[in-house]
C-alpha cells in the first residue's frame, strides 16, 4: 500500500482516534498524519503493534494548539532530513510523545490543586516519590536518545523534584493518567513509562 494519509484535524480535545480509523497505517509504505498530538500517537501505536515502526516513514502536519506547536518544535518539523527517533511506551499498550501525567483519581473540580495521592515511584534506580504527592509529570526529551524528563510535585504550586532517565515506575493509590491530553479510560494503581531502546520510528520532517 502506498502513501496513506490521515486527516484527523477534527478530533475533539481530550480524545484519540478510534482504533479502526487508524488501522490502515499497519499496511502503509509511508504515512502522512494531519492533526493534534493524539492523532500522531495513535498512528505510531498502530505501527508499533504491527512491528513496522522501522519500515514506514511518518510525516506530521501539526494541528490543535499549544501541545502540537511545542512537540513540532521539539521534533524539528519542517527542518532537516529523515531521521530515526526513539519511542516512549507504557505498560498499558500506549505511546507517549509530549506529556504524560499521573494524578489523584476523582472529579473534584472545585479544588483540583488540593487533591493528593499516596505513591511510590522510581526513575531508573532513583526513588523519586514515597508518600503523598500532587502529581507526576513525564515528558520525552527529544534532544537526547531514550530519555524521560520526570517531575514529581509534592505540594500544590511548589517547585517539583526533577529527574532524568530511561524509565519511571509508579505504584499508587487509585490514579488518573493522561497521555498526550487523552485520559486513560479507568483509574490505575500501577503505571510504567519507558523509552524502549529496541524500537525506532522514522520521522520525515
Amino acid at each position: 500500500m502506498p502513501l496513506v494519509e490521515f486527516d484527523l484535524r477534527g478530533l475533539e480535545p481530550g480524545s484519540a482516534p478510534a482504533r479502526e480509523d487508524v488501522a490502515p497505517a499497519a499496511q502503509a509504505d509511508a504515512l502522512l498524519v494531519r492533526g493534534p498530538v493524539p492523532a500522531l500517537a495513535a498512528v505510531l501505536t498502530t505501527l508499533w503493534k504491527a512491528g513496522r515502526t522501522a519500515d514506514v516513514p511518518v510525516s506530521w502536519e501539526p494541528a490543535g494548539g499549544g501541545d502540537s506547536t511545542a512537540l513540532a518544535r521539539a521534533l524539528g518539523i519542517g527542518t532537516g532530513s529523515e531521521r530515526q527517533l526513539g519511542l516512549v511506551r507504557d505498560d498499558h499498550g500506549g505511546v507517549l510523545l509530549h506529556h504524560g501525567r499521573l494524578e489523584a483519581a476523582g472529579d473534584d473540580r472545585r479544588r483540583p490543586l488540593a487533591r493528593r495521592l499516596g505513591a511510590q515511584a522510581h526513575h531508573d534506580a532513583v526513588k523519586i516519590a514515597d508518600g503523598q504527592i500532587t502529581r507526576i509529570d513525564v515528558r520525552p526529551d527529544w534532544r537526547v536518545v531514550d530519555t524521560l524528563d520526570v517531575t514529581v510535585m509534592t505540594l500544590p504550586l511548589r517547585p517539583g523534584r526533577r529527574t532524568r532517565g530511561r524509565a519511571v515506575q509508579i505504584a499508587s493509590d487509585p490514579a488518573r493518567v493522561v497521555r498526550d491530553g487523552v485520559p486513560y479510560p479507568r483509574s490505575v494503581d500501577r503505571w510504567t513509562w519507558y523509552a524502549d531502546d529496541r524500537v525506532r520510528w522514522r520521522l520525515q520532517p
